[in-house]
């Protein structure tokens, strides 16, 4: 058995639909990411979500929905007092815009029990996280993951999934992701988002800067064009653009992306054949609405 933990925040999603009403929901780049590695995965893979939320009605059906995917709840807190984060989706000029309020979110004390953590990533397999749950967390509460995550001896794969206005500055973004890349075995970022930061000039600029930080496995994420890998087995593009599909919704491709990616590996797929793969589920994922193949 094959246990994997993915770290992260779930929200309450509130989704746009006919008459001006929003549809409730459940998602998050990092439970997104869970999800679909218990899609995409057989009963021989453990997918746990570790997280924390509150005590109200709302962390309770999220609970209830997260358990009803398929995906393990035993290492999620509830924290008495406090609540889930919550975005709102709005179409601006044909295009889709997003409002936050993670303020009172308990997945920012996620981190604030180190025997939960211990207990939670016990053998563990591969760990899964990303720049947003990081990013929501305070420095000392980084450092307290980051040590419990080294010390289970488990696999990382991360994702800088890079918003700066999650951020105290550019420099502490900067710092924090780069710290992260250096504890981690495979990281999966996205170059537009990259390139703003750090400004690589190229998908080959972010591969050679995270090479030499030491990450045995790269995997550039370019939109529509092509993946780049970077590892052990050398180097190699894949493009997504023999796949052109209609996209209803891009919300959540990157996560579903990086799910298939992870999955083909674990399951013992080449480079080559795990970036197809990833291309194909992903291509899946645009033309739902959502992040999740739910009906």
């Amino acid at each position: 058995m094959t246990r994997i933990v993915v770290i992260g925040e779930c929200m309450v999603e509130m989704a746009p639909v006919d008459g001006g009403l929003y549809r409730m929901g459940f998602a998050g780049d990092t439970f997104n990411m869970a999800w679909h590695l218990r899609y995409l995965l057989g009963s021989d893979h453990c997918v746990d979500y570790l997280s924390a939320v509150g005590d109200d009605s709302t962390s309770n059906a999220m609970l209830d929905f997260i358990q009803s995917q398929g995906v393990g709840i035993a290492h999620i807190r509830q924290i008495a007092g406090m609540t889930t984060g919550l975005y709102l989706i709005r179409q601006e000029n044909g295009d889709r815009a997003f409002s936050y309020w993670r303020e009172t979110s308990a997945a920012r004390q996620l981190a604030d029990d180190p025997a939960a953590l211990a207990r939670a990533l016990q053998e563990a397999d591969l760990v899964c996280l990303s720049g947003i749950t990081l990013a929501i967390l305070s420095p000392k509460a980084r450092e307290v993951l980051w040590a419990a995550i080294t010390e289970s001896g488990a696999q990382v794969a991360f994702d800088p999934n890079i918003r700066p206005t999650l951020w105290s500055s550019q420099e502490d973004c900067r710092a924090a992701l780069t710290y992260a890349a250096v504890r981690s075995d495979v990281i999966l970022p996205s170059f537009d988002d990259d390139a703003a930061l750090f400004g690589d000039v190229a998908p080959q600029a972010t591969v050679a800067r995270y090479t030499r930080l030491g990450v045995g496995e790269v995997v550039v994420k370019d939109a529509a064009r092509p993946a780049i890998y970077s590892g052990s087995d050398g180097t190699l593009e894949i493009a997504a653009d023999r796949l052109a599909v209609p996209v209803v919704d891009a919300t959540g491709a990157g996560d579903s992306f990086n799910a298939a990616w992870l999955a083909a590996r674990l399951q013992g797929a080449a480079p080559k054949e795990a970036l197809i793969a990833a291309h194909k589920h992903a291509a899946c994922v645009l033309q739902v609405s959502g992040a999740l193949l739910v009906s």
